[in-house]
């Protein structure tokens, strides 16, 4: 029996396109009965596992939760994502995921639940719009199983549990996949430029790195869309101005505004959006030439595919991969006789095409790079093996199928089993895992000679041996708090890299990587007289900051943005603004570089510093130094 039989003839396969298919999947028309409480199932058990006991982790990124307060009190520091109600500097990224979070403050008050609920809330979405771009080429099955796989991904729970901008993020993109879906069936033009204006809104989250998936996407409408090449071409470069569009709005607003009327551009070092988007969060991302960052000096240094499956990142998101890469390349070779337009083929390209630029990038990239940057990866990872596996399974009555399923079962429950090993968790799942999963594997091949009633046991079985390892990272994830500036998912509670970088502030304080945590004989001090200043405070560093101001609930200025090292404010900028009443106290730190690290920037943190010391008399409050400049 053909490729093509087998298929056609498959139960329960509807599609919305179905004639652009050659009549490859059809089915009933109406959706079985059993999708609808499936559907609502899947959605109601996500938004349970990421809203559940949510607010645990507190402020989480401290960093964002404060700007998101600063939204939540001044319009114009929600508009340009200032770490402060004074509007002083603002963070180091385009502040779209910042707009949720203090409007969702400004709705509920501020506080650790309101700013975490808009990730949650992205999670959500995340998992429905994934399911209806997969559903409506392959089907119900074939779409609640991806969702599924994204929703139990491990750093897919931790990222949206937390308030970084990755689940904004990644809710785009996905959002960007599901509209080239329909932009494919009919060369819709109206379609491909909404998919291109979401990735340009994407843009405004994270800047450069939602457009990993642009060339991937643009490849395949002008292999796959059912237009003339001249349509085609004509068709990506009207979304590609859709795109410009989306994200450069904001982006002209900022870079024309006047200087003195908005606050300073953190991440730069010339108060610049351009730079902060091409510079220090763009190209200097790739080539490891960030200047103002001060990272460890070797990024690059561990640089290779291996790099996923590795201490950091493997248990973040690689648990799924080699299976993926297997039905992937089975998906295509079942599909390489359809036509140029032939969607059953293009959705493999699509989900492809994202998995492998991303990964591509995420493996040589030479800058700072951060295990939790791989969600970006969750959905072409989900997607894919749900489409891959559906397919397969469909055709297991055929013996290559059968046998490239088989293998990816076997892979994928051998890596889980390898990965719970490498991190000491459960030392009894991964023998579990395994068993089930080479026995899943033997079943598979037979399934097709076995009488029909076997093949809903051997699919749960095969199901649940390869999502069990994941799903145990997921549920420790979510049960556990994860706070500071590099979350990482697992047993761990955030451990990962970023549980052994040092804090580098004095007296006890924060530092680069975690907040202040101000005694109440501080905070109090704080709070006194604040209405009389701009700022109650300036210290070194955002995170510093952060802690200052969460606890106070007073604008405090970060002196020289998240690093230490952005050229703000300059040592005459601090004296005016000393002179003219605006700063209570200087809070005494230090940010120097942590051990391996290069430090690039400005330095005015330390002018600034030293003259406060030098002309100011220091007092100190429960260990903290402390200087009153008025």
């Amino acid at each position: 029996m053909t490729t093509t039989a087998v298929l056609a003839s498959a139960e329960q396969f509807p599609i919305a396109a179905r004639g652009r298919l050659r009549r490859l999947l059809r089915g009933p028309l109406d959706a079985p009965r059993w999708e609808r409480p499936a559907w609502a199932g899947l959605l109601l058990g996500t938004a349970l596992l990421y809203i559940w006991a949510l607010a645990d982790s507190g402020w989480a990124n401290p960093y964002y939760s404060a700007a998101a307060q600063a939204g939540a009190e001044s319009w114009k520091a929600l508009f340009f994502g200032s770490s402060d109600a004074a509007n002083a500097i603002t963070v180091d990224k385009t502040p779209a995921s910042l707009w949720l979070m203090g409007i969702s403050a400004r709705l509920f008050g501020v506080n650790a639940w309101s700013i975490l609920l808009p990730q949650a809330l992205c999670g959500v979405a995340t998992v429905a719009v994934l399911y209806a771009a997969v559903r409506r080429w392959y089907g119900p099955a074939a779409g609640l199983l991806s969702g599924a796989i994204v929703a139990l991904t491990p750093v897919a729970v931790l990222m949206f549990r937390f308030n970084n901008p990755d689940a904004l993020l990644v809710l785009l993109l996905v959002v960007s996949a599901y509209c080239l879906v329909r932009a494919l069936e009919r060369a819709s033009l109206v379609w491909l430029c909404a998919a291109g204006s979401a990735i340009g809104f994407a843009f405004l989250a994270k800047m450069l790195q939602a457009l990993l998936i642009v060339p991937a996407f643009g490849l395949v409408y002008l292999l796959v869309a059912p237009a003339t090449v001249r349509q085609r071409v004509w068709h990506v470069f009207a979304a590609l101005g859709a795109l410009v569009f989306s994200a450069g709005w904001y982006v002209a607003i900022v870079a024309l505004w006047p200087t003195g009327s908005r606050p300073y551009i953190g991440g730069s070092q010339h108060n610049s959006i351009i730079e902060l988007t091409l510079g220090y969060n763009g190209l200097g991302r790739l080539n490891g030439e960030e200047t103002g960052s001060v990272g460890p000096s070797s990024w690059g240094d561990a640089t290779g595919w291996y790099r996923l499956f590795d201490s950091e990142m493997g248990a973040q998101i690689s648990w799924l991969l080699p299976g993926v890469v297997i039905v992937t390349l089975a998906g295509v070779w079942v599909t390489r006789h359809g036509g140029r337009t032939d969607l059953l083929r293009a959705g493999f390209l699509l989900w492809g095409g994202w998995l492998l630029s991303t990964a591509a990038v995420f493996s040589y990239m030479s800058g700072i790079i951060h295990a939790y940057y791989t969600v970006a990866l969750a959905p072409a990872i989900g997607a894919l093996a749900g489409i891959g596996a559906t397919v397969l399974w469909r055709l297991r009555h055929e013996l290559g199928a059968a046998v490239a399923l088989s293998t990816a079962v076997a892979a994928t429950t051998t890596w889980s089993g390898v990965l719970l090993r490498r991190n000491d968790w459960l030392p009894w799942l991964s023998g579990a895992v395994l068993i089930g999963g080479f026995a899943a594997a033997v079943f598979i091949v037979l399934v097709g000679r076995l009488p029909a009633r076997f093949s809903p046991l051997v699919a749960t079985i095969a199901i649940a041996a390869v999502l069990t390892a994941p799903f145990s990272y997921s549920m420790v994830t979510a049960s556990s708090t994860h706070t500071g500036a590099i979350p990482s998912a697992g047993p761990s509670g955030g451990g990962g890299f970023g549980a052994v970088m040092p804090q580098r502030a004095g007296g006890g304080m924060g530092g680069l990587l975690g907040a202040s945590t101000p005694s109440d004989a501080l905070t109090t001090l704080l709070k006194r007289d604040s209405d009389s200043y701009d700022w109650a405070a300036a210290v070194v560093g955002s995170n510093n900051a952060a802690g200052y101001q969460l606890a106070s609930g007073q604008p405090v200025i970060a002196i020289g943005g998240f690093n230490g090292t952005d050229a703000y404010p300059t040592l005459e900028q601090f004296q005016r603004y000393v002179s003219d009443g605006r700063i209570h106290y200087f809070i005494a730190s230090s940010m120097g570089g942590m051990p391996g690290s290069s430090t690039s920037g400005s330095d005015v943190a330390e002018q600034i510093n030293s003259w406060v010391s030098i002309h100011y008399t220091a007092t100190t409050v429960d260990g903290t130094t402390i200087y009153e400049l008025s």
